[in-house]
């Protein structure tokens, strides 16, 4: 393809080299006669030389009539002239002969001098000497007559048959360096929460490194993802294997190279912006130099293609216009890297087993094809292959089919710190922020999550101006449960709209009904179904408008997002899992509260129905999908939490004894043979109701010393799983003779000893 390309380029792009155009050489040295000054090849190109490139004919041949008439040219010796005249002539053709020769002799000067100087910096790049540097001059100072000595660089090369060095030079000064610009311009920058044109952020100035590690722990790959946190904040890092992003191909341990990796996290644990960081770095020429080429292919913008029949090859030149004419097959020779983000976005039945082989990049198939082709190795075996996932997707792929498993684990408790540092200015501010999170457990474990790091710097940031401005010197009020933030962060986002849309400026929050149920609704289905992603037909099945969507997102760009993909088109989705599970927890109680049919004792009844049901669905959810919601669900119940939502939810000060009924359900379960991880959720399900009476009674056997001769009953044994698991000092040594050993004991307490050290009888 290059070397059409390049063939191309001698006969379309330069006239002077193509047989029908003579003409054009002849205008070019009618003009030189004219006694001007031979061409500089230093200096910009002149217009008769642009028009020699432009492969037209025609104004050369108007340039040659041009030069006749102004008799510049040899006359017709064939007619008579007188004898002095005739001498004249010879001497006129003399001196134009010798004129003509030093033009030439200076002519081929200018050009070998110039074509050296070329071919210097050619070799260099070919070299690898200052590549980087050579490649951007380049195409700075790019024009026809550099254009041409790289055609009759790559043509030559080729005629000796170095086409890898000709496939070399031609990659990295068209290909890879507008490649490079291109991913530059799209990663530079990331909107933390905001999908608004202009208000992005440099992603080196606020990029913080993430926690990584080479496998994944096997006990949680099915749980919930915001347990996987609480699960990973309890593992000891000394015992794991940390992995460096930019280092996420090379594995000294291994003997064989590694091709394909998948990494596993959870939503909004980093994934996409670990992506974003390695492309950044490769493309500023910082890192992984050794890849030539990048192509990151998320998922969410694929989905929609699963029913037309395209090449690899397409595809890449659809994502990437400005590697249209690359030659794919070439990659044996070099490293090329495809990125496919997003594999829980996925909606492709990706049919390893039963999908045909592909081994051409040039042949159509269709997209589940393609990627599974790819993936196996089938397509470009040579290729690497980076997929990210989330955990419950992760099955997807074989087993067999990748060569290296790494888990984003987030932040750890240095690069939460770390990040809070970096994202606000004031320092006294960040501190201020740091010391509230960590005397919440809950929101400090939380804090594993980038964007929950965001929401919570927004909230406490807004909380802290409020406070200063009455003069108040703590942030005791602030929220300490995820209910309570995640309501605080709706209030604020839905204020911030006001203020912008409609000039509000008031304490109060103006609720929009129906936006939230419209909202909700999404929220709530997509939930179930287990997406993430929403296009057009999930608006419809809502009962929402594609104008609808986009007033919502131009409305609440931090809670709901619309992006516009390359090739699909616009998708919709909340900023984060953890607040479309809070906005369908919230609906279900709108739904409870906008039932006008029934009398307020039938409505406390149902909301007890409600909370039952919930608390079921979620035990018997296989990853604990819903564990999350059911906190907020149950956060929402409180009457303290729903004075913030004043206006939208109804007021009710008979709720305590809903509040007791469910609370003490949430025990009963706790009795039952659930297993640790279950019974943590629990747990967290009693914090968001203020009710810690359990956890209070193991605190008081822990400090007196009694547990030796406690008879513990299940819930009891849960909580203190749940006290030993979430205590703030890391369990480097367990020690079991303190308690009264039994099969219940140790099978209770299995967790607590898998997660420490050491454990001594």
């Amino acid at each position: 393809m290059a070397e059409e390309r390049v063939k191309d380029s001698l006969s379309e792009k330069h006239s002077v080299r193509s047989g029908s155009c003579v003409s054009s050489f002849e205008s070019l040295k009618s003009d030189w006669s004219k006694g001007s000054n031979p061409p500089n090849f230093s200096e910009k190109t002149p217009s008769s030389v642009k028009s020699v490139r432009s492969g037209s004919c025609v104004s050369s041949s108007v340039s040659l009539k041009s030069d006749r008439s102004m008799g510049h040219l040899p006359p017709d010796l064939r007619e008579k002239t007188p004898s002095s005249a005739r001498r004249h002539l010879v001497a006129d053709l003399v001196s134009y002969s010798d004129n003509l020769q030093w033009n030439f002799q200076n002519l081929e000067s200018k050009m070998i001098r110039f074509l050296k100087n070329q071919l210097e910096k050619f070799k260099k790049i070919l070299q690898d000497e200052n590549r980087q540097e050579f490649v951007k001059k380049f195409n700075e100072n790019r024009s026809i007559i550099t254009d041409a000595a790289l055609d009759l660089t790559l043509f030559f090369l080729r005629e000796m048959k170095q086409d890898q060095a000709a496939d070399t030079l031609e990659d990295e000064l068209f290909f890879i360096y507008q490649l490079k610009c291109s991913l530059k311009k799209k990663y530079q920058s990331v909107f933390e929460g905001i999908a608004q044109q202009g208000d992005s952020t440099l992603l080196n100035k606020i990029y913080t490194d993430l926690y990584i590690t080479q496998g994944a722990s096997e006990q949680v790959n099915t749980e919930h993802e915001i347990r996987q946190i609480e699960a990973a904040s309890r593992r000891h890092q000394s015992l794991e294997i940390q992995v460096e992003c930019k280092h996420l191909f090379e594995a000294a341990e291994q003997d064989e190279q590694i091709r394909t990796v998948l990494t596993k996290g959870v939503a909004g644990i980093g994934k996409s912006v670990s992506v974003q960081k390695f492309v950044l770095d490769w493309a500023e020429g910082k890192e992984n130099q050794d890849i030539r080429f990048i192509f990151p292919l998320p998922f969410r913008e694929m989905n929609l293609k699963e029913k037309e029949r395209q090449s690899l090859k397409d595809l890449i030149t659809q994502f990437f216009p400005e590697t249209k004419g690359l030659n794919l097959t070439r990659s044996t020779r070099f490293k090329v890297l495809f990125i496919l983000d997003g594999l829980d976005e996925c909606r492709l039945p990706l049919n390893f087993a039963g999908n045909e082989t592909c081994c051409d990049v040039s042949s159509a198939v269709s997209l589940d094809v393609l990627l599974t082709n790819l993936i196996k190795g089938n397509l470009l075996p040579s290729a690497l292959i980076w997929i990210t996932s989330r955990p419950a997707a992760a099955s997807k792929i074989p087993a067999d089919c990748i060569n290296w498993l790494t888990e984003i684990r987030g932040f750890n408790d240095a690069q939460k710190e770390e990040y809070f540092r970096k994202r606000l200015t004031d320092q006294n501010q960040a501190r201020e922020i740091i010391d509230h999170i960590k005397q919440s457990k809950s929101l400090f474990i939380m804090c594993h999550i980038p964007v929950f790091c965001w929401i919570s710097a927004t909230v406490l940031q807004n909380i802290l101006k409020l406070k200063h401005r009455a003069h108040a010197e703590t942030l005791q009020e602030s929220p300490k449960t995820l209910t309570q933030m995640y309501t605080h962060f709706l209030r604020f986002q839905i204020q911030q709209s006001r203020r912008k849309y409609d000039g509000e400026n008031t304490a109060d929050v103006s609720w929009d009904p129906n936006f939230i149920l419209s909202l909700g609704k999404l929220a709530f289905q997509q939930l179930e179904r287990n997406n993430v992603i929403f296009y057009e037909s999930d608006l419809k099945d809502c009962g929402i408008d594609v104008y609808k969507a986009s007033v919502y997102s131009g409305m609440c760009t931090q809670i709901f997002k619309e992006e516009t993909g390359i090739i699909l088109g616009t998708m919709y989705c909340f900023l984060h899992l953890s607040i479309q599970e809070f906005i369908a927890a919230l609906y279900q109680h709108l739904i409870l509260d906008n039932d006008k049919t029934q009398a307020e004792k039938s409505r406390n009844e149902s909301m007890i129905d409600l909370l039952k049901a919930a608390v079921d669905k979620a035990l018997e959810s296989e990853n604990g999908h819903l564990d999350l919601f059911l906190r907020f669900l149950l956060g929402l119940s409180l009457q303290s939490n729903r004075q913030l939502l004043r206006g939208l939810l109804t007021q009710q000060d008979d709720r305590d004894q809903s509040k007791e009924e469910i609370i003490a359900y949430i025990k009963q379960k706790l009795e039952g043979n659930l297993s640790p991880e279950r019974s943590i959720n629990l747990f967290y399900c009693l914090n968001e109701l203020n009710d810690q009476t359990l956890l209070k009674e193991i605190q008081s056997h822990l400090s007196t010393g009694s547990l030796s001769s406690a008879d513990l009953s299940p819930a009891q044994w849960s909580a203190l799983v749940f006290v030993l698991l979430t205590s703030e000092e890391e369990l480097e040594e367990f020690e079991l003779r303190k308690f009264q050993r039994s099969d219940e004991c140790l099978i209770r307490l299995s967790a607590v000893i898998k997660t420490s050290t050491r454990a001594e009888n």
